[in-house]
């Protein structure tokens, strides 16, 4: 359970019982050595404190082969706006008493081994921004907690066990830009809400088990840059219409069972186009000489 203290103190204890869940499991000391009693823990490496209270407002652990469990004391760390643990092997489940940190803008546990479902007590971090979870072993159903995460850009899930299906929930998150849920388990059809998220730059679905058609409702989103839908089920043909979208730099559809022709002329409106993937499809029709000599681009086969 979090005590109820909140000040200096506090937070050293919080970060000592961190350190105490990973003395063993830390190969370069890196903990061990560098943080000391003998010195204010607002030097400690991967701590930045606020000027005003002098509280730890940033912990960044990432890349430094950290391994353990995620200790609960840190949801004591009331004044915490970053968290990024990515790129170590901490496994087990995120602890609830995380839930407590209402200051959150940033939350990266990428490329690690948890598991266990989505916690909903994520749904009540009202200021977060950047959600990151990818590559790990997070398995169960996408929560129904977006309502109030009106100030999330980033939602990261790639890489995961996630199954089920993308709930229309999702299509509420006002400011969302990165909508990444590759490699998981998903199933169903894209729900057309997305398209109701005029911030949105990037959307991967690539690798799970999606059918139905593309939406062609995602050509109301002015700002995407990249779609991303490879390796699923999808049938119908390809929106004429998503051809108009001149942000566009990525679209990869590729291994699914889309059919129809291209409209390759149309590829003349996407001046920003790096990369066009539609192979492992069954389009019918030829391809234009001048398509043939562009780089980047991968033909139907």
């Amino acid at each position: 359970m979090a005590i109820s203290m909140t000040n200096f103190t506090t937070d050293q204890f919080a970060l000592l019982a961190l350190r105490t869940s990973v003395i063993t499991l830390d190969p370069h000391n890196i903990l061990a050595t560098n943080w000391s009693t003998t010195t204010s823990l607002c030097n400690w490496i991967g701590i930045t404190c606020s000027v005003r209270h002098q509280r730890v407002k940033t912990l960044n652990l990432s890349n430094i082969g950290l391994s353990g469990i995620i200790s609960p004391q840190l949801g004591n760390l009331s004044f915490l706006v970053e968290l990024d643990l990515s790129n170590n092997s901490f496994h087990g489940i995120l602890p609830q008493q995380l839930g407590s940190l209402r200051r959150l803008k940033l939350l990266n546990f990428g490329y690690n081994k948890l598991s266990g479902d989505i916690p909903t007590w994520i749904g009540d971090s009202h200021e977060l921004q950047h959600l990151i979870l990818k590559n790990n072993n997070f398995s169960g159903f996408i929560p129904l907690f977006f309502s109030n995460m009106s100030k999330l850009e980033t939602l990261d899930w790639n890489d995961n066990l996630i199954e089920g299906h993308i709930p229309g929930e999702i299509g509420r998150i006002p400011n969302l830009q990165i909508l990444h849920m590759a490699s998981n388990r998903l199933l169903g059809t894209i729900p057309l809400i997305i398209s109701n998220i005029p911030t949105l730059e990037s959307i991967s679905f690539t690798n799970n088990s999606l059918s139905g058609h593309i939406p062609k409702e995602i050509s109301a989103l002015p700002r995407l840059r990249i779609i991303s839908l490879a390796k699923n089920q999808l049938s119908g043909t390809i929106p004429s219409v998503i051809f108009n979208m001149s942000m566009l730099q990525e679209i990869d559809f590729g291994h699914n069972n889309l059919t129809g022709t291209v409209p390759w002329d149309m590829c003349h409106g996407l001046p920003e186009l790096e990369l066009f993937s539609i192979e492992r499809n069954g389009f019918t029709g030829q391809i234009p000489s001048w398509m043939q000599r562009a780089q980047n681009f991968v033909f139907p086969t």
